[in-house]
């Protein structure tokens, strides 16, 4: 009677563990730290240096509430492809761990909960954005575009560029040509760096009539989109030298990890139009860390003297 009772409490507790981390899983960390690369570096170049740390704490937790709210409703309403889908088959919703109500509440809370804590630890402009965000996410490319065009991530990808708007308002309580240039760095990176996610994982989309670009058209035509983009993603990112000042770190790093980015888009491509064994997840990983590098120097560069 006694063990019984001692392993009730212990139940329990692994019960509410293993909730806890059905929710996190929820707002898809993986997606969300990304999203955090791109802030904290945007508030130290609005700062012109190092920025308020409590205001950059604040910032990010208010952008982490609104892409985990983003993030939850995506996976309530896409719920039933991700049932058919290998890569989602993990999803809180489809192995049960969470219901669709809890879901659906915590999207809910978590989203009313980030435009509060940034409107009124932070500044309304960034809340309104976060709002925005949010908004377009679901709205626009979740229940408008994903399921009937192969340019969803191409325009979808916009909810993703918020994050750069938001923490330059956070600093300046305003909006500037840098911001909008570094929004336009996240905004063409996206399809290049997506795209070839959506190649490896061709046949779960096709399983699920998602008209992702890899399914409607052949691999050839990917990898040309995915040079065109990684070649506009560069250029745009050589804007922010003469517009935000920015010095040598910031350009060298902009052209060499530029260059890099965009020698593996045409590997990629080349390797298709031979009709060869195609390595799409080597352009997807470079993506990243072309992007993290790109913006670590967006924060540094204006910490140097020179």
């Amino acid at each position: 009677m006694d063990a019984a009772v001692e392993q009730r409490p212990q139940r329990e507790r692994l019960g509410i563990v293993r909730k806890a981390k059905a929710y996190v899983a929820l707002t898809k960390p993986r997606v969300i730290e990304l999203l955090l690369v791109t802030t904290i570096p945007v508030m130290f170049l609005a700062a012109r240096g190092i920025p308020n740390l409590w205001l950059v704490l604040a910032t990010l937790v208010g952008g982490t509430l609104s892409a985990s709210s983003a993030n939850a409703f995506n996976c309530y309403i896409d719920r039933d492809i991700d049932r058919v889908m290998d890569r989602t088959k993990k999803r809180p919703l489809v192995t049960g761990e969470l219901r669709d109500g809890e879901a659906l509440a915590f999207a809910w809370i978590t989203g009313a909960a980030s435009v509060l804590w940034l409107g009124l630890l932070v500044n309304w402009l960034a809340a309104a954005l976060s709002l925005g965000a949010i908004l377009f996410y679901v709205f626009v490319y979740t229940l408008l575009l994903k399921r009937r065009t192969p340019q969803n991530i191409v325009w979808g990808g916009a909810a993703g560029c918020m994050p750069v708007l938001i923490g330059w308002a956070a600093v300046t309580g305003s909006l500037d040509w840098a911001p909008v240039i570094l929004f336009g760095i996240v905004f063409l990176w996206t399809p290049p760096h997506y795209w070839p996610l959506s190649m490896k994982y061709r046949t779960d989309y096709q399983s699920v009539n998602v008209p992702m670009l890899a399914v409607v058209r052949g691999r050839s035509v990917v990898g040309l989109q995915v040079v065109l983009y990684a070649w506009a993603t560069v250029a745009c990112s050589l804007l922010l030298i003469p517009v935000a000042h920015m010095g040598i770190l910031y350009a060298a790093t902009a052209l060499l990890a530029g260059g890099w980015f965009i020698f593996e888009s045409h590997v990629l491509y080349s390797t298709a139009i031979r009709h060869g064994d195609v390595r799409p997840m080597r352009v997807f990983h470079s993506s990243i860390t072309y992007l993290t590098l790109v913006f670590i120097a967006v924060g540094v560069d204006p910490l140097l003297p020179f």
